[in-house]
């Protein structure tokens, strides 16, 4: 039956289903990556400024800052889309990824996956259209 403990998969380490499936090394690493992100599109977006781009080439911000959302994202709520993704997970050091064996899991993981691909994409998306709509 749907929300009750039944539902509910962790193990002894702290990993949750499509809760929790990174530790704090994980998690700084994501957050390093979102920082990493809005650097490099600060730096495309003053080059495209400073080139006096076409408005339709700031859409270029996208990826950037798409990457960068999803670090931010996949930081505060302690879980690695990509490994998400792919059934595993990771609360100790880097490298040291666990396979899920439960299937549902890997489906709620799954899920959780997409939602972090597409809040992050349409996050990207937005900020770049209001980007390449400033006047400048």
């Amino acid at each position: 039956m749907a929300g009750s403990m039944l539902d509910f998969v962790s193990t002894s380490d702290g990993y949750e289903r499509a809760v929790c499936n990174i530790g704090p090394a994980e998690i700084a690493r994501r957050r390093r990556g979102g920082y990493l992100g809005v650097a490099v599109a600060i730096v495309i977006a003053a080059v495209l400024l400073l080139l006096d781009a076409p408005s339709i080439t700031r859409l270029l911000v996208a990826l950037p800052v798409a990457a960068g959302l999803s670090g931010f994202i996949q930081a505060r709520l302690r879980f690695c889309a990509n490994y998400g993704w792919r059934g595993i997970y990771n609360l100790g050091d880097i490298g040291e990824a666990q396979r899920i064996d439960d299937a549902e899991a890997r489906a709620a993981d799954r899920g959780r996956s997409i939602q972090i691909f597409g809040a992050s994409a349409l996050g990207g998306l937005a900020i770049a259209v209001l980007f390449a709509l400033l006047p400048l």
